[in-house]
């Protein structure tokens, strides 16, 4: 099996636990930049770290680099590159995306346009046809250009890896799958310990922690787009990292995950996701406000993302809010407490100052991740 240069993209500040996550399925780390890791993999690579990697956006095979500073450099490098190693005769090929920063090509269409064409051309040569049937195994192609370096990448996963295929409905603003599994992954939550998201919404937080404590890979139960690339990868490799996934699934975990919201229509949506995604026997929804909060545990980790300023009518009610978060948080003595929001004066309405905190992107929202820190339990 060929040793490719992966590219698993992830959201602007999560690249550390990105990172770890694909140290963790035994693959090298070649680079880490802004909102992307590379790391060296053969094809069997492309199937785990689809189906295993919880905060990545996608996973790409790069299959060209190069420097271009007009559209003339682009068609000769893209056509130099061997797309008849990559993509069959019958393949459907495409650029689904093109993104530009601080290069002298910036114009999406434009860069899309000149790479089809330039694709076209190499495989005609190799293949003698001028024009494609593209009725086979779909090839998407994304480039991304910073400061005139151009990479090239054939899309393994096409639809993006939040997508888990459990969340049917969401609720307002919901956080996306990949977001919620990160912040569960910065915390320190284990599976010994109780898991509590006081306002879960549709509930992707407790199902995602759910997910993380009884080993359930988060791409189990949905395809990608290189299950058709039988020209690289043979089925027996995906076969075989399915097994290995229902292998190290726990279907009888011991987990105390609840989830907890006020709304009783949210908690039946949250209700049919957890179903959904096969953890519903995993979690315990109660309707409850947030002031109402207790808990008979000594120790245990609160993840929630609360409404902010474009979920409530007012500064004042967001204020409120963050109040009474404080007062009834404040009761669980020993707990750690991990709250996203996107409210600047977040600590002088929640009482009392965050041990760490971390800036991260919700979509194009910047938000903080406040990380209140709780005692250790004692040694079993």
């Amino acid at each position: 099996m060929s040793d490719y240069k992966l590219i698993a993209p992830c959201l602007f500040g999560l690249e550390a636990v990105l990172k770890r996550e694909i140290q963790d399925l035994g693959y090298d780390i070649i680079e880490v930049e802004d909102g992307r890791v590379a790391f060296a993999g053969d094809s069997l690579a492309i199937c785990r770290s689809n189906i295993w990697l919880r905060t990545a956006e996608r996973v790409m095979l790069e299959v060209g680099r190069f420097k271009a500073r007009n559209f003339e450099e682009l068609f000769d490098q893209i056509e130099t590159i061997e797309w008849e190693r990559y993509i069959p005769v019958d393949g459907k090929f495409w650029v689904s995306k093109a993104s530009s920063i601080k290069s002298e090509l910036y114009s999406a269409r434009d860069i899309q346009s000149i790479v089809k064409k330039a694709m076209v051309s190499r495989m005609s040569l190799s293949y003698g046809f001028d024009r494609f049937k593209e009725d086979g195994a779909s090839y998407p192609v994304r480039i991304f250009i910073k400061k005139n370096v151009v990479s090239v990448c054939l899309d393994t996963s096409f639809e993006a890896l939040h997508r888990r295929g459990y969340r049917i409905h969401t609720s307002k603003a919901p956080i996306s799958e990949t977001l919620s599994a990160a912040f569960i992954l910065l915390s320190v939550w284990n599976k010994d310990r109780s898991f509590v998201d006081p306002m879960c919404g549709s509930g992707t937080l407790v199902i995602e922690a759910a997910m993380i404590g009884s080993n359930l890979a988060p791409g189990l139960n949905r395809s990608f787009a290189a299950e058709g690339w039988k020209n690289l990868i043979p089925k027996k490799l995906w076969l075989d990292a399915v097994d290995e996934a229902n292998e190290k699934y726990n279907p009888n975990a011991e987990l105390n995950i609840q989830g907890f919201d006020k709304d009783h229509i949210v908690l039946k949506t949250a209700r049919e996701n957890a179903e959904n995604a096969g953890v519903d026997h995993f979690i315990h929804f109660q309707e409850r406000d947030v002031a109402e909060l207790t808990h008979s545990k000594p120790y245990g980790v609160v993840v929630t993302n609360p409404p902010y300023g474009e979920r409530l009518s007012s500064t004042e009610e967001v204020e409120e809010l963050y109040k009474t978060m404080g007062i009834a948080f404040g009761k669980l003595e020993n707990w750690s407490i991990y709250i996203l929001t996107s409210f600047e004066k977040f600590e002088k309405a929640y009482g009392s100052l965050a041990n760490k905190k971390r800036k991260l992107y919700n979509g194009m929202l910047k938000t903080t991740f406040y990380q209140y820190l709780g005692k250790r339990p004692p040694r079993k």
